[in-house]
């Protein structure tokens, strides 16, 4: 899809994107696998769309996967995460993408550090700080939030119904 309101240097820019997309394939010998990404599936060129023929949705992560993920994020860190409070920040996360995720470990893990104020955040050693606690995650989630509200996700979702590849 084209829109009206695109200037003349993004359709430059455009052709010459898929000009080159055509000039990786012009090859049978070579063994080329172009790759493309993007949240906003609806709005790519229908010319664009023809050369990407196997789409794939890669949906949020469920709650295995999130369960997985902030293991991986806490790994080496020093936490006081009961299972059972684990288990609650997995549910508590739905909707929350895997950056998302990693991001509100970042910002928890910067709960420990805040507490210290600026006189002794120079002179504390790293196994100084105390563990991190739900509470932490708790508190970093009022600041990170998912990045894209569900009705969003369902407008993806139903895209992948229409055009995705199975």
């Amino acid at each position: 899809m084209r829109l009206t309101n695109e200037n003349d240097a993004s359709r430059r820019l455009k052709s010459e994107f898929l000009v080159q997309f055509d000039g990786v394939a012009s090859n049978p010998n070579d063994l080329v696998i172009v790759i493309g990404a993007t949240n906003k599936p609806q709005e790519l060129d229908d010319a664009v769309l023809r050369r990407l023929v196997k789409r794939i949705y890669v949906p949020l992560p469920d709650e295995n996967v999130r369960r997985l993920l902030l293991k991986n994020q806490l790994k080496g860190q020093a936490f006081s995460l009961p299972g059972r409070d684990l288990e609650r920040l997995v549910k508590e996360t739905e909707g929350y993408s895997g950056s998302d995720l990693q991001a509100l470990c970042e910002e928890a893990a910067m709960m420990p550090i805040r507490e210290l104020g600026p006189k002794h955040i120079l002179t504390v050693k790293p196994n100084q700080l105390r563990p991190l606690r739900y509470e932490d995650f708790k508190n970093a989630m009022v600041v990170i939030r998912p990045s894209l509200q569900k009705s969003r996700w369902e407008e993806l979702e139903q895209w992948n119904k229409e055009f995705g590849s199975n």
